[in-house]
């Protein structure tokens, strides 16, 4: 595979000097016709040590526009990200559509780098290859374009870059003791590294293989690629606006259609006295498991969702009251805001993953994509649609880094949610949470009663699964919920 790249390729400095002015030009000028497109780009520029992986990043940051591009460099992971799923911070600087991210170290680098070092084995660097390829498909589902540039040099000509560098004193401080040890393991390297990028160059995010002798050849390649894979991601997305829409078959929502809501007894109650007791018993061990849990650095992610007047404030309220203000925060989701619809729509639910030991409840979450904007009209259907296996791939990264994922659905019926309605207009502290749309919502039952029921069965999974609660009786739901997540702690806890 990187044969191609130990060819001798060289570019003279006239050849250089003369296109370059061209390139750059070009290339700005595309930035800008790209923020037009509200499209991004990700650039990952990786490769051996010497490869002048730096000088053509640098040259990079000096060809473009630095109003409209950013450049991230990432080394071993700090505690802060250690404390959180390994893409965590990745996803904080993905960039905006319309700008371009270039990423001195990825993805990649850990799992290679591991592997390298005998910390992981083969079968488990194809787990974390896995990962990267959905994540990179995922984002290029969402219209960002990831360019991968891997700089290659054969061992003999890294040790003399290694050497010439050293030499001179303005650059010997690139050379490290770690780099003099990589020399040593070029062939574990180049091999590890050769599989790595066999299994992730994908037809929508394939690598392009640089020989990285000289440095001019190597910019203009680089720089040249770029231009032209962002040259024809545009065409594409044009190509593809310009198309008539697609006649796809309107969905029949039938009234009397089955939903695994309907197995739920909305009969289940709780009188006040027993209510009480448990409550105090619940919330008490609650307050234990979680210091323990804090104390162990296992951390939770709470979603609720529901029905309108479903009960998710008050249930999140009594849960609350059990643990240490210092140890969680409660996220209430809206409307996505101009920042967050210029990024994949996961990106600001990444962005409050909590730390070791902490506690993130999102009242509603990433489950709108498939919920109100699937009803409303707000996604596309097959952005809402490949939205079940990215989400089961975002709670599968989460539990993976040992998060306990709690999901919970509190059902109501029509008549109960109607006399909450009228309940709530009736109090002065609640009449601001009825609005015109909440009423208009319950035209639309049947709609979200269907898209409840696929949301159930496509993103219920044995780590991270659906609970629903029965809420007619908001007593019966506050203890239930309280229980389960007792449960979940004892068991990780155990």
């Amino acid at each position: 595979m990187f044969e191609i790249a130990e060819l001798g390729h060289k570019v003279s400095k006239a050849d250089y000097l003369e296109k370059v002015p061209e390139l750059r030009t070009q290339l700005l000028m595309l930035q800008q016709e790209l923020r037009s497109q509200d499209l991004s780009v990700i650039i990952l520029i990786s490769g051996v040590d010497g490869g002048g992986k730096g000088e053509v990043i640098n040259l990079l940051n000096e060809w473009l526009d630095p109003r409209l591009m950013r450049t991230n460099a990432y080394d071993s992971p700090s505690d802060e990200e250690k404390e959180r799923p390994e893409f965590w911070r990745f996803w904080r600087t993905m960039p905006a559509k319309g700008t371009v991210g270039i990423y001195v170290g990825s993805w990649y680098s850990q799992p290679i780098a591991n592997r390298v070092y005998g910390k992981i084995t083969e079968p488990e660097l194809q787990v974390h290859l896995r990962h990267i390829n959905e994540l990179e498909q995922e984002l290029a589902n969402d219209g960002t374009l990831i360019i991968k540039c891997w700089l290659h040099l054969k061992q003999e000509q890294q040790k003399k870059r290694l050497k010439k560098l050293e030499k001179d004193p303005e650059t010997a401080w690139q050379v490290t003791a770690r780099d003099k040890e990589h020399l040593k393991m070029y062939d574990t390297f180049v091999s590890v590294a050769e599989n790595a990028l066999k299994e992730t160059s994908t037809a929508a995010n394939p690598w392009r293989i640089v020989e990285g002798s000289d440095i001019r050849y190597s910019s203009l390649t680089v720089g040249q690629h770029i231009l032209d894979k962002i040259k024809l991601h545009i065409e594409t997305k044009q190509r593809k606006e310009s198309l008539p829409p697609s006649s796809d078959t309107p969905q029949i929502i039938h009234g009397n259609q089955p939903s695994i809501l309907d197995s739920l007894d909305l009969n289940l109650s709780l009188d006040k006295k027993p209510y009480n007791e448990q409550l105090n018993y619940y919330q008490g061990k609650l307050n234990k498991l979680a210091r323990q849990a804090h104390e162990k650095k296992i951390s939770s992610v709470l979603v609720f969702e529901g029905w309108d007047a479903g009960g998710k404030g008050g249930a999140i309220r009594r849960l609350t009251h059990a643990l240490d203000a210092r140890n969680y925060q409660v996220i209430p989701v809206a409307a996505p805001t101009d920042e967050e619809r210029m990024q994949h729509y996961l990106w600001r639910f990444w962005r409050h993953m909590p730390r070791a030991g902490k506690v993130s409840i999102y009242d509603r979450s990433w489950y709108g994509r498939v919920l109100v904007e699937r009803v409303e009209g707000f996604a596309k259907d097959p952005e809402w649609k490949r939205a079940y296996s990215e989400i089961v791939n975002f709670e599968e990264a989460l539990t993976r880094h040992g998060i306990a994922v709690l999901k919970f659905w509190l059902h109501i019926d029509q008549d109960e949610q109607l006399r909450r309605f009228k309940e709530r207009e009736q109090i002065s502290y609640k009449k601001h949470k009825i609005t015109e749309d909440d009423y208009r919502n319950r035209n639309q039952w049947d709609a979200y009663s269907l898209a409840v029921n696929d949301m159930v069965a496509r993103t219920s999974t044995q780590s991270a699964p659906w609970i629903l609660v029965e809420g007619n009786d908001k007593r019966y739901a506050r203890i239930k919920i309280l229980k389960a997540y007792c449960e979940k702690l004892e068991s990780l806890l155990d």
